[in-house]
């Protein structure tokens, strides 16, 4: 097929730029078309997502990497009633434009527009809600093992597609497992295209690498199982034996074992995922197996515009661009540095004091700038790929031989890691950091990725120290006191974006363990603010006293385990109304360790608590969420006026 000519520009006419696409509204259109037209679908999706992601950003390169695979399961899958499930969903813009809503697509991760994952309260043919990893092949396997047990009539199919970062997840394994010891006709489809967000790592990786090499075999055995499949000499029935005798064969011969058939699941590929036509053959001589089957597919992340083919992690989600050049906008956000990169740099500053400090991240090197260190201690860091429960046990076994590691990892990621950090951290008071990227309200990315629960998650296990720097500087002294903790696990909580104010020259000094910070003098209310939020608080307080007179003090408390005791007692004892303020769930967090700690010392101050509300937040601009959640500076100002007057009366 012919592709978008490199750097062309997109004209913005759907009816005319995009011929066959402007036609489909649903994927029963899509399967009124000949095969012979699928080459011109891919065509437009592509040309569609260079225009509108360009000026509304997006996850690009996935989505442009599996177009043809998006086409072709649509084609020949009867869905919604035939299910797909989505891994992590980065993938799914081709999907979500063949499903009824290119005409919103403007939308996509805006506030009220359309979510940039599968949502299944977002259309019918979203089947599974997706944005972590790992997890189709379970939830598929689940859903197909639903369906025999409901005796589906006719035959519902359900495929899983992940990709070959995803698969080398546990819980992938764990389902790939179950699929093979169990009544089922789940169809996993692999996209393999070599990369995850960053390039993947790992003996799986260059396992399926390995299995590209022999194209021929794989040709020859499927061509040859089509012609006695048409000629009914090989059936359904005796299909196990028949399997494990051609892996026997295979692996005698050749002198090795496919993964995949040594787990006797019937094995199909590698293909080309790139060519649509052969695609639906494929997919089509397979669909109504029997028992569980994967479908190998190579990809290239970023296929059909040429600066994404070449560096596809930059382009994984590059913000808007000029179709034209392949000119990123606005990749800069000037002076002010990442909160990420804060990080990043001041650790290896340690690091480079330090020979015991290690860093470990789940396959997010550039986005939690671990790479930072990376590049000049290679020795000393590990990217161990989506597996965040084995990077925090790894941590552990680091941390018993004397190593001093910090897990940085983001914040609704680390949640799969909890069992572990109970039993192989805490437990043993091993002197882990967790460098918590992404913690709080993450905007666009929505409701799988939205950090809202660590302080809740974490605030429970004895002996972990949480603190939550207000601004860069804040974070770079929280790094320095993690050096001298020898007490058990501390996790540092900080926000994605750009922090206010950081000096990289001021001399880093230690947080006192438990004390905070008054930030602002006032009689008549008490703020206590935990993390980057002390500026809406500060803000909220000068207008109000600006405004209506009221003066508020402000608090920084730094630490949300152990709670400052001192500032506690001096607002308990003042009788005031008291404010809580944090960028996290207030079911468990911050504000809530504040009432019990009240509670347990016989006060009875009024308080109101500001944060992320009991439910799921979805995509946003930070400020746009925040106003909804009601912790602004806005939202802060009505809650003091609003607790001065109830008192009052």
């Amino acid at each position: 097929m012919e592709s978008q000519p490199q750097g062309a520009k997109i004209e913005r006419d759907d009816n005319h730029c995009y011929r066959v696409l402007s036609q489909i509204e649903a994927p029963a259109d899509l399967r009124k078309l000949t095969v012979d037209d699928l080459p011109e679908v891919c065509a437009d999706i592509r040309r569609f997502l260079i225009d509108h992601l360009s000026e509304h950003p997006g996850h690009f390169a996935s989505s442009m990497g599996a177009v043809e695979l998006t086409v072709a399961l649509h084609y020949v899958f009867n869905t919604p009633y035939d299910r797909i499930v989505w891994d992590v969903g980065h993938q799914a813009y081709g999907h979500k434009l063949l499903t009824g809503r290119r005409q919103r697509f403007d939308t996509n991760r805006t506030y009220g527009g359309l979510s940039g994952f599968p949502n299944p309260d977002e259309s019918p043919y979203d089947t599974f809600t997706a944005g972590h990893a790992s997890n189709s092949i379970s939830a598929a396997l689940g859903m197909a093992t639903a369906t025999l047990l409901d005796g589906d009539n006719p035959r519902r199919n359900v495929v899983a597609v992940i990709g070959d970062a995803s698969i080398s997840g546990g819980l992938a394994f764990e389902g790939l497992n179950n699929a093979a010891n169990s009544t089922n006709n789940l169809l996993i489809i692999l996209n393999d295209n070599d990369m995850s967000i960053d390039h993947n790592t790992g003996s799986l990786n260059s396992y399926l690498a390995h299995l590209t090499a022999s194209p021929g075999y794989n040709k020859i055995r499927y061509g040859l199982y089509r012609m006695l499949r048409g000629l009914r000499l090989v059936g359904e029935r005796g299909r196990g034996s028949i399997l494990r005798f051609n892996n026997s064969l295979k692996s005698l011969l050749g002198g090795e074992q496919n993964i995949f058939e040594g787990l006797n699941i019937r094995y199909f590929g590698p293909f080309d995922g790139h060519d649509v036509g052969n695609l639906v053959r494929v997919m089509s001589d397979i669909k109504d197996m029997q028992g569980p089957r994967i479908l190998h597919l190579k990809t290239v992340k970023g296929k059909g515009y040429e600066p994404a083919e070449k560096d596809p992690a930059t382009w994984h989600a590059p913000g808007k661009f000029d179709p034209a050049t392949g000119e990123r906008k606005g990749a800069s956000e000037g002076s002010r540095p990442k909160y990420q990169d804060i990080f990043g740099k001041t650790l290896l500053e340690l690091a480079r004091k330090d020979e015991r400090i290690v860093v470990i991240t789940a396959a997010m090197p550039s986005g939690t700038s671990v790479s930072i260190v990376q590049e000049e201690l290679p020795e000393r860091t590990y990217d161990v790929g989506i597996s965040e429960g084995h990077a925090v046990t790894f941590a552990g076994g680091l941390a018993k031989e004397g190593m001093r590691p910090y897990c940085a990892i983001y914040s609704s990621f680390l949640q799969r890691g909890y069992d572990h950090i109970i039993h192989d951290v805490a437990i043993q008071r091993l002197p882990v950091t967790f460098c918590i990227d992404r913690a709080g309200l993450v905007g666009e990315d929505g409701v799988t990725h939205h950090g809202a629960f660590d302080i809740a998650y974490l605030r429970s296990i004895p002996g972990m120290t949480i603190i939550a720097p207000r601004n860069g500087t804040f974070l770079r002294h929280a790094l320095y006191t993690s050096t001298l903790n020898n007490d058990g696990p501390m996790a540092i909580r900080y926000p994605r974006g750009s922090a206010r104010e950081c000096d990289f020259t001021a001399p880093l000094r230690e947080l006192a363990k438990g004390t905070g910070e008054k930030l602002r003098e006032g009689n008549d209310v008490i703020i206590l603010s935990l993390g980057t939020v002390a500026d809406d608080a500060v803000k909220a307080a000068e207008r109000v006293s600006s405004q209506s007179g009221i003066e508020t003090a402000v608090y920084d408390m730094i630490y949300a385990k152990p709670l400052d005791w001192r500032i506690l007692e001096e607002a308990g004892r003042s009788g005031l109304p008291i404010i809580t303020v944090e960028d996290g769930t207030i079911a468990g967090g911050m504000g809530s360790a504040v009432l019990e700690w009240l509670a347990d010392h016989g006060y009875h101050n009024r308080v109101a608590r500001l944060g992320i509300p009991d439910e799921f937040i979805t995509q946003g601009s930070i400020g746009q969420l925040k106003a909804q959640c009601g912790f602004d500076a806005d939202g802060i100002e009505r809650a003091i006026v609003k607790l001065v007057k109830e008192i009052k009366e």
